[in-house]
């Protein structure tokens, strides 16, 4: 039995990937490689595809019956918001399309298990200490659209195709589970503040006016690890019981305020530096920090790493990543 991971070569992706093989399972990995690194899922077969083509279903479906895939974690699309506001018609060709596409493929190669990487992002603007499954969802940005959306789609395929689907919505994901699989793109805030300190800059805090504890924004952070770990444990929940799609927050329930990391990177450091204040961006809510009780309850998947386990495994990863 095979599993098939699209957008392995990611920074999330890598992670699975590796405890995958590391479990002893068999995987092939599909991804374009156009934002991953191929070294990252070390001697998995790799076959570099654009999901979004035309072209794809016939592809992913001969690769399904190639390799005997029996269940598939889809991680594959764009994942930047500011991108998704300036290209929305080509965000959800990338991200609705190419699960979409892996869909009919999965229908062709009789395929029935998947899980589905979500996000937060579906929630928009709903905010607070505990947001569960069914809180509002009202994204605010064609990336978050594009993922509720794709939530959607797979709930209507699980009628049509009676799919056995886990959806994960991750929050804040941070942190590294080897530092060879650390996260290098500067696009989510301990990258971002890893990458001011090299260049011998302040760390940015967007605002310190919000009604927390020090006045900055409270997220929850997620460790990478503990994320991969959940969706092994939703891949297994899948192999019995009736066709259904299960959505489940992945976080930790609890808060850590921007400060507070930035604080916890200075220090880990040794840099010293102050951060530097300025106004604070649209739309940034006060709080977001996730129910996880659900995805505990269900398969029994809970959070064991806190915020120092992500500073000092991202630390780590990033001195052996900037050589």
């Amino acid at each position: 039995m095979t599993t098939l991971v699209t957008g392995g070569t990611g920074y999330i992706g890598a992670h699975v990937v590796r405890l995958l093989v590391d479990r002893g399972d068999d995987v092939v990995v599909v991804d374009d490689v156009l934002t991953g690194v191929r070294g990252r899922i070390g001697g998995a077969p790799l076959v570099e595809m654009d999901l979004a083509h035309s072209s794809a279903p016939a592809e992913l479906e001969s690769v399904m019956r190639n390799y005997d895939v029996k269940q598939v974690v889809h991680f594959a699309g764009r994942k930047q918001v500011g991108e998704s506001v300036l290209r929305p018609a080509w965000y959800f060709q990338q991200n609705v399309g190419s699960l979409a596409n892996l869909l009919m493929a999965m229908e062709k190669a009789d395929v029935s298990r998947v899980v589905f990487s979500s996000s937060a992002a579906v929630y928009g603007t709903s905010e607070g200490p505990s947001l569960s499954e069914g809180t509002l969802q009202h994204p605010v940005n064609p990336y978050g659209e594009s993922k509720l959306i794709g939530e959607w789609l797979i709930t209507d395929a699980v009628v049509s195709q009676s799919l056995r689907a886990s959806s994960l919505r991750y929050f804040n994901v941070a942190g590294s589970g080897w530092p060879e699989l650390g996260d290098t793109a500067a696009l989510n805030l301990v990258p971002m503040v890893l990458e001011r300190l090299d260049q011998g800059l302040s760390p940015l805090i967007f605002g310190d006016d919000y009604e927390t504890e020090d006045g900055t924004c409270v997220r929850d952070y997620i460790h990478v690890l503990d994320l991969a770990e959940a969706h092994l444990v939703a891949l297994d929940s899948l192999k019995i019981g009736p066709a259904r799609n299960d959505i489940y927050n992945v976080g930790t329930g609890i808060g850590s305020s921007v400060r507070e990391m930035i604080n916890q990177i200075i220090e880990r450091s040794g840099s010293g530096v102050i951060p530097e204040v300025r106004d604070r961006r649209l739309g940034d809510p006060a709080v977001v920090v996730a129910d996880p009780r659900a995805i505990s309850a269900a398969i029994g998947w809970v959070a064991k790493r806190g915020l120092a386990d992500i500073v000092n495994s991202a630390w780590d990863s990033h001195l052996l990543l900037k050589r």
